[in-house]
């Protein structure tokens, strides 16, 4: 077999260069061990697809180098895509932030991406064997046979959420030609505390408040789950491609609320009423009742409160200070924070800078947006850059 173009993964990334390429009139074939295409596009923003963001800027990506993203980014913008949408007739509709979801089911994007990519060959339950370079291009080695190559895109993603398939390999391509990898680990995902933690958390799992969440200078306001493990729910995803274990993160669980002077002014009105119930007011009634008990305050009374126990109530709420031991992992993940190394890769086209024909885009690279459709809008952005190189370099 041979083609122009060799694709590996058939994700949002590998789909969306597939159909750029062919638009350019390049012979292409994409593969994929799994045995369906676009499994994340699926089961993203709760089978919606939350697929871009309004608000994509470059400051909403984590890399090494944060100007990296700039390039592909207006190259490709949030309003291409949404064009796109409108063109296939999908309905959708917008959220807070910007975020844009499907009115129907998310698969409507794969599908979308299929007929956009017409005439490309794809080949599922397609496993990679091996991938070598020569002076007429590449070859690589499946378990359908070679297939000769003039250019390769690694589009497989990274190691979040390995039970829908998801391996190292684009490291281990990017490795084996000699490109550096920025250390990864797992971002957009729950945190989980030690059992001193756990003991306010646990009998609060399935309660969610507003919070504001910050680590060091960065913070995002949403909301905030208490689970078995730890803390979830929006604020924490976000947070948790900043954190690093062994440090601390701080949380406003009343963000609107000036609490201490609120108690105070309560007690001025007379305070013989129970603390967890003045709490309520701002809380919901079990996690009032759970930090009044946490604090051995169970039962008492706010008029027995002097202004210094007052304020430490208040900064319990306003400022607890927690330090998560780990976080759920790979298994629950949305994203790989890290990855391939952008000093290695071309910011206009995605191609490895010494090693020519062979180009990395999506999640694989180090570039991780936050939660809300900018790892979808980063997915068609790299894609689309790479594949209107790619149709250049083979006219």
């Amino acid at each position: 077999m041979e083609t122009d173009l060799l694709i590996i993964g058939a994700g949002a990334a590998g789909l969306f260069c597939a159909g750029t390429a062919r638009a350019q009139g390049a012979r292409v074939v994409v593969i994929d061990h799994a045995a369906r295409p676009g499994e994340k596009i699926r089961i993203s923003g709760g089978g919606r697809c939350n697929f871009t963001n309004l608000a994509t800027t470059r400051e909403r990506f984590l890399s090494e180098n944060p100007r990296f993203v700039a390039s592909a980014l207006a190259g490709y913008r949030p309003s291409d895509f949404v064009a796109l949408v409108d063109q296939a007739g999908i309905g959708w509709h917008e959220k807070t932030l910007g975020q844009l979801f499907c009115d129907g089911k998310a698969t409507q994007i794969t599908e979308m991406l299929i007929r956009r990519m017409a005439g490309a060959e794809l080949w599922l339950d397609t496993t990679l064997a091996g991938l070598s370079r020569d002076a007429d291009g590449y070859a690589a080695r499946t378990s359908r046979g070679v297939i000769r190559a003039k250019r390769v895109v690694v589009a497989c993603g990274a190691k979040s959420i390995p039970k829908m398939g998801a391996t190292g390999l684009a490291y281990d391509l990017a490795l084996q030609f000699g490109l550096r990898i920025v250390e990864t680990r797992p971002g957009l995902v729950p945190l989980t505390f030690a059992e001193q933690d756990l003991a306010l958390c646990k009998p609060l799992a399935g309660i969610a408040v507003e919070a504001e969440v910050s680590h060091g200078k960065t913070r995002f306001r949403d909301a905030l789950l208490f689970t078995h493990r730890g803390l979830s729910g929006p604020a924490i995803l976000q947070i948790s491609s900043f954190w690093r274990p062994g440090e601390e993160i701080i949380v406003n669980l009343a963000p609107d609320a000036d609490l201490a002077g609120a108690l105070r002014d309560r007690r001025g009105q007379g305070g013989r009423v129970a603390i967890q119930t003045v709490l309520g007011a701002h809380l919901p009634a079990r996690l009032a009742e759970a930090i009044a008990a946490d604090l051995g305050l169970e039962g008492a009374r706010l008029a027995d409160q002097n202004n210094a126990a007052i304020d430490r109530i208040a900064a319990r709420i306003q400022r607890w200070q927690v330090r998560p031991v780990g976080s759920e992992g790979y298994r629950t993940a949305e994203v790989t924070v890290g990855g391939i190394d952008t000093r290695d890769l071309d910011a206009s086209t995605m191609q490895a800078r010494d090693v020519p024909g062979l180009y990395f885009i999506g999640e694989c690279v180090d570039v991780t947006g936050w939660l809300g459709g900018y790892n979808f809008q980063w997915a068609w952005a790299s894609a689309h850059a790479a594949g209107l190189s790619l149709a250049g370099a083979l006219r």
